[in-house]
């Protein structure tokens, strides 16, 4: 998964990451709204999963990669 995560560039990246983890903007964001629901206890349907990892992934992937690239350049 590494080797994937390194081959991926990082502008792309971000673009993905942003587009997907502000939409939509109105009224709130989804990755903003299901982290607040999940914080509250709300209870989760499938759908509510499925929307929490297709926005959620790409922010995830965005910050492991700035890991690995920030630790390549401190050895």
């Amino acid at each position: 998964m590494g080797a994937l995560l390194d081959r991926v560039p990082v502008i792309p990246l971000i673009v993905v990451a942003f587009m997907l983890g502000v939409a939509p903007l109105t009224p709130e964001p989804h990755l903003v709204e299901k982290i607040r629901w999940l914080i509250a206890g709300f209870p989760f349907k499938p759908i509510d999963w499925l929307d929490l990892l297709m926005h959620g992934v790409p922010v995830l992937f965005l910050l492991v990669k700035l890991l690995r690239m920030a630790a390549v350049k401190a050895a």
